[in-house]
């Protein structure tokens, strides 16, 4: 039996694996311009249906490259029109002023646009094409031109890692609503790269620590994304903060720290003030299968984007038979089937560890997550920052 919570909030549907760049790092080894595998309109405005008749989740309409798909906007309309929370994930490179106004009038409400680095050369030389920093640029300003939200997406790498405060300032500066963080996943293309570019677990222990920092002080809608262990840093972080607190209030002469660490530690401000809300609602960490889905371009669907092992197939099953008895799903909906260190973690519950990272290191998708140092039974902060975080990570997180 489905636990009660297991409910599709984030359904990411590939479009077409057709796109107009060569990123290294991509989860579609196929980079044909076109697909011939494809679903035709008919089949995709079937799949809006059926997810819209299961419940109402955002669907985030990827690729490839998703303005590959000349029928995008009527299926955005469509999905829109019975109630779904649509957003475009997209390299931001085809995006004119006349495409722009095509995706605000299709009810899209924010598009995501991918910079893995904060200047040309770094980006250009992770996608592949010479020019797609620029060009992705000038497609966010056209978005925000037209009034819609717009969202940075990054992975973090070895070769972008040490970018990352600048990379938040650039966020910052042109006034995006939101920056989400995704660490490489060894699929796809990844495989092939991930020896040279995976971020050591301890490195990336140091980055969510500094991503902490940066989500405490609200200046933006902030996500780790494919980094379920950032929920348990989260955690010993505001215990560690509460503990300080009070011990600062029951010092003979408290001072304003306590008072700011107190406040701190009971009102962690993600998702404060964003347009939707909903893109960044806290839950926990790894949702695949369980709040997440993925959906092919041929309408295979999976637990998400990066965990190639499939739950159902849309062209013989519907959605709801898929979300509702798949035993992949059923598998991963129960923490108690995690392996390894995970299995008895304290923070399974929350965090659940990336089923995509276990299974690309083991092949199997319940062993323990393989980029994590912490030990169960620590029940503490592995490393508590000091000082300024943005000048932090420049001296901590550099390789």
């Amino acid at each position: 039996m489905n636990p009660p919570d297991s409910v599709p909030r984030l359904v990411f549907w590939e479009l077409t694996t057709g796109c107009n760049l060569r990123c290294v790092h991509c989860r579609a080894t196929a980079q044909e311009l076109a697909s011939a595998y494809d679903l035709s309109t008919p089949d995709a405005l079937k799949v809006i249906e059926q997810v819209s008749s299961v419940a109402h989740p955002i669907l985030i309409l990827s690729g490839g490259e998703p303005l590959f798909r000349k029928d995008l906007f009527t299926l955005a309309a469509t999905a829109v029109g019975r109630g779904l929370l649509v957003a475009l994930a997209t390299n931001g490179t085809l995006i004119t002023p006349d495409v722009a106004a095509k995706i605000r009038v299709s009810g899209i409400r924010r598009v995501a646009i991918s910079f893995d680095g904060a200047d040309a050369q770094t980006h250009d030389s992770f996608r592949g094409i010479p020019g797609a920093f620029a060009a992705a640029q000038r497609g966010l300003k056209n978005v925000q031109e037209v009034g819609l939200s717009t969202q940075i997406n990054t992975t973090i790498a070895r070769h972008n890692v040490h970018q990352l405060p600048q990379i938040l300032e650039m966020a910052l500066e042109w006034g995006v609503d939101a920056l989400h963080t995704f660490l490489l996943v060894p699929v796809g293309c990844g495989v092939n790269i991930a020896e040279e570019q995976m971020v050591p677990a301890a490195e990336y222990e140091k980055i969510l620590n500094w991503f902490y920092d940066q989500e405490c002080e609200g200046l933006l809608e902030l996500k780790a994304t494919c980094a379920p262990h950032y929920f348990r840093v989260r955690k010993q972080r505001e215990v560690h903060e509460r503990r300080a607190a009070q011990a600062q209030m029951d010092a003979p002469h408290p001072g304003a720290l306590g008072a700011d660490l107190k406040s701190r530690a009971a009102h962690h401000p993600a998702g404060t003030g964003s347009r939707h809300p909903q893109m960044v609602a806290v839950t926990k960490g790894c949702l695949a299968g369980s709040g997440v889905c993925f959906i092919s371009h041929k309408g295979e669907v999976f637990p998400c984007g990066y965990l190639p092992v499939k739950a159902g197939d849309l062209r013989t099953q519907t959605f709801a038979e898929i979300w509702e008895h798949s035993p992949v799903f059923a598998a991963l909906r129960d923490p108690d089937n995690l392996k390894g260190k995970c299995g008895v973690c304290e923070f399974r519950k929350i965090c659940l560890g990336c089923r995509a990272r276990a299974y690309a290191q083991t092949g199997d998708y319940l062993d323990e997550e393989p980029f994590c140092v912490y030990q169960p039974g620590q029940a503490r902060p592995s490393r508590i920052p000091r000082g300024n975080g943005r000048v932090r990570l420049r001296t901590e997180v550099v390789t």
